[in-house]
């Protein structure tokens, strides 16, 4: 399988996640702001839409959403328990928490990264992520992942889109649950492989 990326974005969960797993893959940075890979090739070429992740599978099938792939990956290896099993309620809790990240909070940070985004428009998107985050230290409260003990992609996609913070203003150092999961989860020999991986540490 081939991981298209582009470093700290949020293509970073499903990197994680492919640590997690142990399946084999091929990891191609595709950098959002050039959308050029490191031969020349541009990225559009392979990906239309052009952002990432994208997925592509050996016979040539192809996923580009995250909900989706990190489902995919985790469906892959059932036994590493990254999703909860198909049809049960502990699934439809999972795909609830991937939806939330997604339309919540890794779309309310778009503005924020957005060039030409007026200053009005950032503050307002700010106090709207600080709601929504403050909604999830709450839920988080007693528990060590999103699910409660065991890791999954959902905490992946977590902490990735929450660790965007420090770069646009958005404190959470006032969010101590939260707090405490993204140093539990920053711990795993996983995320430290992929934050190494993309460049992110040493």
């Amino acid at each position: 399988m081939k991981l298209y990326y582009s470093p700290g974005a949020c293509s970073l969960s499903t990197h994680i996640v492919f640590k997690e797993s142990g399946l084999t893959f091929e990891a191609i940075a595709a950098p959002t702001r050039t959308h050029k890979l490191a031969d020349g090739t541009d990225y559009y070429s392979i990906n239309p839409l052009g952002y990432v992740p994208y997925l592509v599978l050996d016979d040539g099938r192809t996923l580009h959403e995250v909900p989706a792939i990190l489902q995919y990956l985790a469906d892959q290896v059932p036994d590493k328990q990254l999703a909860p099993a198909n049809g049960s309620w502990e699934r439809y809790k999972l795909q609830e928490w991937l939806n939330t990240i997604g339309t919540e909070l890794h779309k309310g940070f778009s503005p924020l990264f957005t060039p030409g985004m007026p200053t009005e428009a950032k503050e307002m998107a700010k106090t709207r992520l600080m709601s929504r985050l403050a909604w999830v230290d709450g839920e988080l409260a007693g528990k060590t992942y999103l699910m409660g003990d065991t890791f999954t992609v959902a905490d992946a996609y977590l902490f990735v889109v929450a660790g965007w913070g420090k770069h646009v203003g958005v404190d959470i150092s006032g969010l101590s649950h939260l707090g405490a999961f993204m140093a539990h989860v920053a711990a795993r020999p996983s995320v430290q492989d992929a934050l190494r991986a993309e460049g992110l540490i040493k």
